[in-house]
C-alpha cells in the first residue's frame, strides 16, 4: 500500500536538502499594500487647498500680537526673518528697543502664502531681511521609492501567477500547451472502441503509415495530412484519435481548440507554431486538436473582422498545415459536431484531405458499446444486452456508459450483489427523463389531468404507428413534467416518411385533445407537445418540401444562418406573402392532425378511460401491461384479479412467515427453560493479568 509522505522525505527515505525559503504572494500582497496606501495618502495630501498667511497672521501666530497696536507692525522692528522648511524664526525690537526672537513651525499649507507676503513686506521696507532655506525633499524620493516597489511588485505578481499557472518559464505562455501523451503509456487501441467499424478502418492507414512510411513513399503515395472526425457529441471521436496514436505507438499531442486563444494578441498563433515545431522533433508523431471550431469558424464574416485573436490563430494553423514536408511523418487530427461552421480554406485537399463521419450507433454498435462499459460491472443472468440496445434508440456511447453506470450506482443503493434488469430500466429512464420525484404530492384533480393526458399520447401511439410501441406510461413526476409516456422505435430509421412525421404530429397533440374530449377543459400541460409540433410541421414545409401547397420547395431559414462567423445579417430568402402563406400552412397541418386525434379517441374512448383508471390506481403501467390493456378494449377485470391473486398471494406468505417466526420463538423460550436449569458460566477475573477466564465444568 502506498503511502503519503508528509514528513518532507522525497519517498525513497532520503531528506531533501535545505533550500531557501520561496518568496510568496503574500510578501508582495504586503509591498503592493504599503505602497498603494503611501501612494494614496500623498496623493490626498497633495489635494488639500492651500491656506492664506500675511505678515499680521504670521505675528498673531508668533504671539506677539500684543506688540501690534491696530493691525501695524510699526511699533515693532523686524530685523530678521528665516524660515526653514516649515521652521519659522523672527528676531525683532519691541518697542523699548529690545531684542526678542520667536520661532514657531508652520503648518504646510501656509508655507506658499507666507512666503509670497514676506517677501513683499521686504520690498516694502517692513523687514530688513528674509531668508528661505528649502529643506530636502524626502517625500519625493519616497515616492519615487514607493513607484519602484509598485512595479516590482506587480512584475512579480505577474511571473508568479504565470508560474503557478502552469508554465515552466514565465513568459512562456505563447509556447505549447499540449498534453503529450507517452506512448509506453497510451494503452487505448481500436479493440476499445466498439462499433465504428468503417470509421477505424479509414483510420487504419494512418497507423499503418506512421508506422511503415517508407512503404508508402516507394509508391510515391502521400498520406494525408490532416483528417477530421465529425459527429454529434459523445459518439467517440477523441477515443478514435487516442486508439490511433495507442495503436501507432507514436508520440500524441493532444490540445483543445479554446487552448489557442487568450487574452493576449498573437498568442494563439505563437502557440500554434510552437506546437507544429515540437511535433516535428518528435515525429513520427500525432496532433489531436479537439473542438476544433472554437478557431476554425469562417473567416471575414463575423463582429471581430480580419484582425481577432480568432482568425490569426486559423491562419497560422493554415500556414503550417501547408508547410508539411511529405516526408514529415506528422499527422494532424481533429475533431469537431459542427463541421458546418468551419472555414473552407481549413477543409480543403492539402489541409484536411480526409473527413470522417463519426454516425450514430446503430442497435449492433450500441450492443457492441455496452458490452466494453460491462466488463467490470456484475451484471445478472437475466440482463439481455440486445433488448437493452433495442430500446436505447438515439443513445450516444457516452449516454450507454451513464447508463451502466447509473444501473450500477442505483443497484448499490438497493443494496444489491448484481445489477438486474430493473435496475437497466430505470436507469435508462433516470439517463432520458431525470429521476422520480415521488415526495411530489399532487393534487387529485392534477392526478387525473395527468392521467387523461398521458393515456390520450400512449393509445394514439398504438392506434396510428407502426414503426413504435409504448414502453412505459406513468404519472409520477419526473423532471419537470408531471408524468411522461415512453415510446420507442421498433428499428433504427435513417430517414423518416411524411406518414411518420404526420404521425408524430397527431400523437404529440394526443394529450390535449384527450384533455378537451374527457375532462371538457384544456391545460398549459401540452406546451412541450405544441412546440414539438409546430417544429416539426414547419420542417414539413421549409426543410423537406413535405407539404401539399409547397410540394418539392424548401425555404432558407434565417435563424439558422445567423452565426457569429456565418453569414452575420442575413435577411430572409422568401417574401412576406410567401412566409404569411407559410404560416397558414403550417395551421392547417396542425388543425388537420388535431381532428384526427380526437377522432382516434373518441374510437377509442374505452381504452383512454380504462388507462386512466389504471394510472390512478397503480401511476406506472409498463409496455405488457399496456398492451393487455388495450387488447382488452379498457377493460381491467382480468388484470385485477390477477392484482388480488397476488395480494392473497402475498398475505398468505406473510402469515406463513409469521406463523413459522412462532413456532420458532416457542421453541426458543423452551430451549431457555432449560438453560435455566443448568449450572451458569461463572467469569472470575485473574488478579495478576486482569483477563477473564472461565472457571466452569462445561468449558471444552
Amino acid at each position: 500500500m502506498s503511502k503519503n509522505n508528509f514528513n518532507g522525505n522525497n519517498g525513497d527515505g532520503r531528506i531533501p536538502p535545505n533550500r531557501p525559503p520561496k518568496m510568496g504572494f503574500g510578501f508582495i500582497y504586503l509591498i503592493l499594500i504599503i505602497a498603494g496606501v503611501y501612494l494614496a495618502s500623498s496623493i490626498w495630501g497633495d489635494s488639500v487647498k492651500d491656506e492664506e498667511m500675511n505678515l499680521s497672521d504670521m505675528l498673531q501666530y508668533l504671539n506677539v500680537e500684543h506688540e501690534v497696536e491696530d493691525d501695524s507692525v510699526e511699533n515693532i522692528k523686524i530685523e530678521e526673518v528665516v524660515l526653514n522648511g516649515t521652521e519659522l524664526t523672527m528676531i525683532y525690537r519691541d518697542a523699548d528697543n529690545v531684542q526678542r526672537q520667536a520661532s514657531k513651525s508652520i503648518p504646510s499649507e501656509y508655507i506658499d502664502s507666507l512666503i509670497t507676503s514676506l517677501n513683499e513686506a521686504k520690498e516694502e521696507g517692513l523687514i530688513e531681511d528674509f531668508t528661505y532655506e528649502k529643506p530636502v525633499d524626502y517625500g519625493v524620493i519616497l515616492e519615487i521609492i514607493m513607484m519602484i516597489l509598485v512595479i516590482v511588485g506587480a512584475g512579480m505578481f505577474f511571473i508568479f501567477t504565470m508560474k503557478q499557472n502552469g508554465g515552466k518559464d514565465a513568459m512562456s505562455f505563447g509556447n505549447n500547451r499540449a498534453k503529450l501523451s507517452d506512448p509506453s503509456k497510451n494503452k487505448v487501441r481500436f479493440s476499445d472502441v466498439a462499433g465504428c467499424a468503417e470509421e477505424k478502418e479509414e483510420l487504419s492507414e494512418m497507423v499503418d503509415f506512421l508506422k511503415n512510411p517508407d512503404k508508402y513513399h516507394k509508391m510515391g503515395a502521400k498520406i494525408p495530412k490532416g483528417v477530421i472526425l465529425s459527429g454529434p457529441p459523445g459518439t467517440g471521436k477523441t477515443l478514435l484519435a487516442r486508439a490511433v496514436a495507442g495503436e501507432a505507438g507514436v508520440n500524441f499531442f493532444y490540445m483543445s481548440g479554446s487552448d489557442f486563444v487568450e487574452m493576449f494578441v498573437g498568442v494563439g498563433a505563437s502557440r500554434v507554431r510552437s506546437l507544429f515545431a515540437d511535433a516535428k522533433k518528435m515525429a513520427p508523431s500525432l496532433i489531436f486538436i479537439d473542438e476544433i471550431d472554437a478557431v476554425g469558424r469562417k473567416r471575414g464574416s463575423g463582429l471581430g473582422g480580419g484582425h481577432d485573436e480568432r482568425e490569426q490563430t486559423l491562419n497560422a494553423i493554415l500556414v503550417e498545415m501547408d508547410g508539411f514536408d511529405t516526408n514529415t511523418n506528422v499527422i494532424v487530427m481533429a475533431a469537431t459536431n459542427r463541421a458546418d461552421v468551419l472555414d473552407n480554406a481549413l477543409l480543403r485537399p492539402g489541409r484536411f484531405d480526409r473527413k470522417i463521419m463519426v454516425s450514430m450507433p446503430d442497435a449492433k454498435e450500441r450492443e457492441a458499446i455496452l458490452e466494453v462499459h460491462a466488463r467490470k460491472k456484475p451484471l445478472s443472468k437475466d440482463v439481455d444486452l440486445h433488448d437493452v440496445s433495442l430500446n436505447t434508440v438515439g443513445f450516444t456511447g457516452a449516454d450507454l456508459s451513464n447508463l451502466l453506470n447509473e444501473a450500477a450506482l442505483l443497484a448499490a443503493r438497493r443494496n444489491k450483489k448484481e445489477i438486474t434488469p430493473l435496475e437497466i430500466t430505470d436507469a435508462t429512464y433516470r439517463v432520458m427523463m431525470g429521476p422520480e420525484r415521488k415526495s411530489k404530492s399532487p393534487s387529485e384533480k392534477s392526478r387525473k389531468l395527468t392521467a387523461y393526458h398521458e393515456a390520450g399520447h400512449a393509445v394514439l401511439v398504438r392506434a396510428l404507428s407502426d414503426t413504435e410501441k409504448v414502453d412505459r406510461v406513468t404519472i409520477i413526476p419526473v423532471g419537470g413534467a408531471g408524468g411522461f409516456t415512453s415510446y420507442k422505435p421498433i428499428e433504427d430509421f435513417d430517414y423518416y416518411t411524411k406518414n411518420m412525421i404526420l404521425t408524430s404530429i397527431k400523437v404529440s397533440l394526443g394529450g390535449r385533445a384527450a384533455e378537451e374530449l374527457f375532462l371538457d377543459d384544456i391545460s398549459t400541460g401540452a406546451s412541450n407537445d405544441l412546440q414539438h409540433c409546430n417544429r416539426l410541421a414547419a420542417s414539413m414545409i421549409k426543410k423537406y418540401g413535405l407539404s401539399e401547397k409547397f410540394k418539392n420547395m424548401v425555404f432558407g431559414d434565417e435563424s439558422e444562418q445567423v452565426f457569429i462567423g456565418g453569414s452575420y445579417g442575413s435577411v430572409q430568402s422568401y417574401s412576406d406573402k410567401t412566409a404569411a402563406m407559410i404560416d397558414d400552412e403550417i395551421q392547417r397541418i396542425i388543425t388537420k392532425c388535431y381532428d384526427e386525434a380526437i377522432a382516434v379517441l373518441n374510437e377509442k374512448r374505452a381504452i383512454v378511460e380504462g388507462l386512466a383508471e389504471r394510472l390512478l390506481e397503480v401511476e406506472k403501467v409498463d409496455g405488457p401491461e399496456f398492451e393487455e390493456i388495450y387488447s382488452n378494449n379498457g377493460d381491467l377485470t382480468s388484470i385485477r384479479a390477477r392484482d388480488e391473486e397476488a395480494r392473497a398471494k402475498s398475505k398468505a406468505d406473510k402469515e406463513e412467515q409469521k406463523a413459522s417466526d412462532e413456532k420458532a420463538d416457542v421453541f426458543k423460550d423452551s430451549d431457555s427453560a432449560e438453560d435455566k436449569k443448568e449450572p451458569k458460566e461463572e467469569i472470575i477475573v485473574d488478579k495478576f493479568d486482569d483477563k477473564p477466564r472461565s472457571d466452569s465444568s462445561l468449558d471444552i
